[in-house]
């Protein structure tokens, strides 16, 4: 990270949607931890490929309170600082909303969103796609694997290659674990 970069990174208040985000501590993930870590995970990922803009930062760290806190009072985020309905829009690019089917979703994001909000769908996915490691369901594992194949690869494939590369590798990983729990069968846990 340039100097420049780490100047821009150091202005930008993250708190106060840190503080937000606490929301979802105790929503537990299929893949283990609960939703605030992944949020935080989310922004880690963003700040790791070089993704410095405020505002995608500000909706990284809330990206799912409106999706699965049903009682978030929409003001909240609206209210947080200068850049509030910038982050809250972008967040609701990224929300799936009642009703929606997930392939309804993620084609909305992949044929109408911004391009922040497909950078911000590909780090979602990446930290979602690692915590995959740690699921006890493999019917889970596999749709979820081909999902991000189906859908989020074309996505990550249009906005970053770097990021594109790491989901390849981690779809890679999740059929080679898919396979094992196949050969394992059905009775020791596996799949059918």
């Amino acid at each position: 990270m340039t100097t420049e970069e780490m100047f821009i990174l150091s202005g930008t208040h993250l708190a106060p949607y840190i503080q937000l985000s606490t929301a979802l501590i105790g929503k537990t993930r299929e893949g283990g931890g609960n939703m605030f870590r992944h949020q935080l995970d989310t922004m880690t990922i963003l700040i790791d490929y070089g993704y410095i803009n405020s505002v995608l930062l500000k909706a990284s760290i809330v990206h799912d309170l409106i999706e699965d806190v049903p009682d978030f009072s929409h003001n909240r985020l609206l209210n947080v600082d200068y850049e509030s309905p910038a982050v809250y829009d972008l967040v609701l690019e990224v929300t799936r909303f009642p009703g929606e089917t997930k392939p309804e979703f993620l084609t909305r994001i992949f044929e109408t969103g911004s391009h922040n909000a497909k950078i911000l769908k590909v780090a979602d996915r990446i930290s979602n796609m690692i915590s995959l490691g740690f699921v006890n369901k493999p019917e889970f594992l596999v749709r979820y694997t081909e999902e991000t194949v189906k859908y989020i690869l074309p996505i990550a494939n249009e906005v970053d290659k770097a990021m594109l590369g790491e989901l390849n590798s981690l779809v890679e990983s999740r059929r080679k674990y898919i396979s094992m729990l196949k050969l394992m069968g059905p009775e020791s846990g596996g799949v059918k």
